[in-house]
């Protein structure tokens, strides 16, 4: 099984910085090697691992992690076979930084529940 920095070292093997896009592409790779359920677990807890290790370990978000890594294979889904370009392509909305908040409240976002857990989005269900 892929580690966070296996991965982490693919995506800046082809990068000049870790950007939005370049997050969302790491959790493309994991979910195309691990499905949804073990990307959110890799991604989460590498995520909450590097923020802990940058001594900001407040930066955490442990919904807005799983949410990304939902929607993220939600779009997967529709095309498995696509590679990264071809996704972003088909589906710009996981581009933009801002696409959480079409589900989420930002003071739902921004509560400890949400910090420390999984929190349902309150504007709108993900799609199915």
């Amino acid at each position: 099984m892929d580690t966070f920095e296996e991965l982490m070292g693919e995506v800046l093997s082809t990068a000049e910085r870790f950007g939005h896009k370049e997050h969302v592409r790491l959790t493309w790779l994991a979910v195309r090697r691990c499905g949804t359920a073990g990307a959110v677990d890799l991604v989460s807890n590498g995520i909450q691992q590097t923020a802990r290790y940058a001594g900001a370990p407040q930066k955490y978000n442990a919904t807005v992690s799983r949410a990304w890594v939902e929607l993220t294979a939600y779009h997967m889904n529709e095309a498995p076979d696509e590679s990264f370009d071809e996704l972003v392509e088909r589906s710009p909305g996981l581009l933009d930084k801002r696409l959480l908040t079409h589900f989420y409240e930002p003071r739902t976002l921004a509560s400890q529940a949400a910090r420390s857990g999984w929190v349902e989005p309150d504007v709108r269900p993900f799609p199915v």
